[in-house]
C-alpha cells in the first residue's frame, strides 16, 4: 500500500495554525489547531460537526435563487452549494447537477473526465473535488481568523483495492486538489491510524484494537497496535496490522427497512388480480426498488416513467396500493420516504419502537417498526458486516481471544443490534464508543499537531 508522508519535520516557530481534514466519502469532518486555542472541531453546519460530502451545481444563478449563503458564484466557478444544502436543492428538485461521494472516483480514469453541470457549462470531476476541499479550507480560516496552507488530510488503508499504482495515483489526485486550493504542505494519515489515535489517548500499555468504521456506505475494518510507546511516531503503517471491508453500512439498512416496513403500503410485493385462470402475479418491483434507493429517487419521477406507471394501474388486486404509489410520484414524496425510514432505524437503534407516520400519502395510512423486526430486515446485512470484522482478525494472523478493545466509530455504529453483532464476534474484548462522527478528526488533528509542532494549548475535542 502505498505510504502517506511520513517526513519527521516540524515546521517553522512562525506557523501558528494548521487544520485536519476528514474527507469523507459520504460525511466530511474539519479541524483546526492552532498556539493558542488548542484543537476544536469546526462547525460546519448549523448545529453539526460533520458535513456530507456533497455539491451541487446551480443552473440558475439569478439572484434570488435559493442558495442563500451558501452560495459561491465569485469567479470562474458555476454557482454551488455545498453540504445538507446541496442535498435539499436536488430533493427540491431545483435546476442544477448535485455530485456526491466524490472520494470514490480518486484513482479513476473519470477525475480529468468533464461532466455538463446545467446551463452550458461543464466541469472536471478533478476541479469538482478540489471546490469542496477550498470551502473546507474556507470554513478552517474562517475559524482561524487566519489564512491556512498546513494540513493533514485523511485516506483510506486502500483507495483501491488490489492495485497499488492506482491507489497511488489517487492520494497523488487529492493531493493535487488540495494544493489547487492553496494549502502548501499536505500530509497524509490513515484513517484507522487516526481513529486509533483518538482511542490511544486513554491507553496505558499496548494493545491491539479493532477499529470498527462504519459509516453509511460502507463498513471498514482495522487490526491496529497502539501504546503510549508508539504514540509519538509519524509513521505508523506498521501498526497497521490488517485491514478488510465491506460495502454494507448504513443506507443499505435505510433501503431494507423501507422495502420491508413501509412500500408494502404502497404495492411492494403485492399481486394482482387472477387472470384467464391463472394464478395471480406479483406487480413488477423496479419500481420499488428505485424508490428505497437514494440516487435513485429521481428516476421515478421522469414523465414517461410516471406515464408507463399510471396506465399499471390493472396491474394491482388492491387498487388502494396502486393509488398510493401514484401519489408518491405526483407529490415526490420518494426523499421524504427515505428520511422517514433512517428517522425510524435510529428510533429503534437502542430498543425502541417507531410508529412511522405515511400520511402525507394518505390519511392515518402508518407503518410499525421495533427492533425485532428491524432485526428481520437487516439480518443478513449484519452478518456480513459481522463476518468482515472476524475476517479482519484472522488476516492480521490472530484469534479473536488476542484482541485487547474494540473501537467503534462512524454513524451507524450507533445501531445496537450492530455493535452486539461484532462484539459477540470478540467475547473477550473491551468495547469502546468513540464519537461516531468526530473520532477520525480528532485523530487527524492530533496527528497534525505532532507534525506541525502546535502541542501547547493542545486540547481533543469531544
Amino acid at each position: 500500500m502505498p505510504a502517506p508522508h511520513d517526513t519527521a519535520r516540524r515546521l517553522s516557530p512562525v506557523i501558528e495554525a494548521a487544520c485536519a481534514i476528514d474527507f469523507g466519502t459520504s460525511n466530511s469532518a474539519l479541524a483546526v489547531l492552532d498556539r493558542k486555542a488548542g484543537m476544536r472541531l469546526v462547525e460546519l453546519e448549523p448545529g453539526a460537526y460533520t458535513m456530507p460530502t456533497a455539491v451541487f451545481y446551480l443552473a440558475d444563478a439569478a439572484d434570488g435563487s435559493p442558495a442563500g449563503t451558501a452560495l459561491h458564484a465569485a469567479g470562474p466557478h458555476p454557482p454551488r452549494l455545498f453540504g445538507r444544502a446541496a442535498i435539499a436543492a436536488y430533493v427540491d428538485g431545483i435546476d442544477g447537477r448535485l455530485m456526491r461521494s466524490m472520494k470514490s472516483i480518486l484513482g479513476s480514469s473519470l477525475l480529468d473526465q468533464t461532466t455538463d453541470v446545467g446551463a452550458g457549462r461543464s466541469v472536471r470531476y478533478r476541479d469538482v473535488v478540489a471546490g469542496y476541499l477550498r470551502h473546507l479550507k474556507q470554513m478552517a480560516e474562517a475559524q482561524a481568523g487566519a489564512a491556512i496552507t498546513h494540513a493533514v488530510l485523511g485516506r483510506p488503508v486502500f483507495f483501491v483495492d488490489d492495485d497499488p499504482a492506482r491507489d497511488a495515483q489517487a492520494q497523488a489526485a487529492l493531493e493535487a486538489a488540495a494544493r489547487a486550493t492553496g494549502f502548501r504542505s499536505i500530509d497524509f494519515q490513515y484513517e484507522p491510524i487516526a481513529a486509533a489515535f483518538d482511542f490511544e489517548r486513554g491507553v496505558q500499555r499496548e494493545q491491539i484494537v479493532l477499529v470498527a468504521d462504519i459509516g453509511g456506505g460502507t463498513s471498514d475494518f482495522s487490526v491496529v497496535r497502539v501504546g503510549p510507546q508508539r504514540a509519538a511516531a509519524l509513521d505508523r503503517k506498521a501498526d497497521i496490522l490488517a485491514n478488510h471491508g465491506v460495502h454494507v453500512a448504513g443506507t443499505d439498512f435505510d433501503r431494507r427497512i423501507e422495502l420491508g416496513h413501509m412500500l408494502g403500503e404502497l404495492g411492494y410485493r403485492a399481486f394482482g388480480p387472477p387472470t384467464d385462470g391463472a394464478a395471480p402475479r406479483e406487480v413488477p418491483s423496479g419500481v420499488y426498488f428505485d424508490l428505497a434507493t437514494w440516487h435513485l429517487i429521481n428516476t421515478v419521477y421522469q414523465p414517461q416513467r410516471v406515464a408507463e406507471l399510471r396506465a399499471m394501474r390493472g396491474f394491482y388486486a388492491d387498487r388502494r396500493h396502486h393509488r398510493r404509489l401514484m401519489t408518491v410520484l405526483d407529490e415526490r414524496l420518494g426523499h421524504d420516504l427515505a428520511a422517514r425510514a433512517e428517522g425510524a432505524k435510529i428510533a429503534v437503534a437502542d430498543g425502541g419502537a417507531a410508529r412511522i407516520a405515511l400520511d402525507l400519502v394518505e390519511s392515518g395510512l402508518h407503518a410499525d417498526l421495533d427492533e425485532a423486526r428491524a432485526l428481520q430486515a437487516i439480518d443478513d446485512d449484519l452478518a456480513r458486516i459481522a463476518e468482515a470484522a472476524r475476517a479482519t482478525v484472522a488476516q492480521a494472523g490472530l484469534a479473536p481471544a488476542h484482541l485487547d478493545a474494540l473501537y467503534f466509530t462512524g454513524g451507524s455504529t450507533g445501531l445496537r443490534l450492530l455493535a452486539q453483532r461484532i462484539a459477540a464476534q470478540f467475547p473477550s474484548a473491551r468495547a469502546v464508543r468513540g464519537d461516531r462522527f468526530a473520532s477520525v478528526a480528532n485523530g487527524l488533528a492530533l496527528d497534525a499537531a505532532r507534525r506541525f509542532g502546535l502541542t501547547a494549548g493542545f486540547s481533543a475535542a469531544r
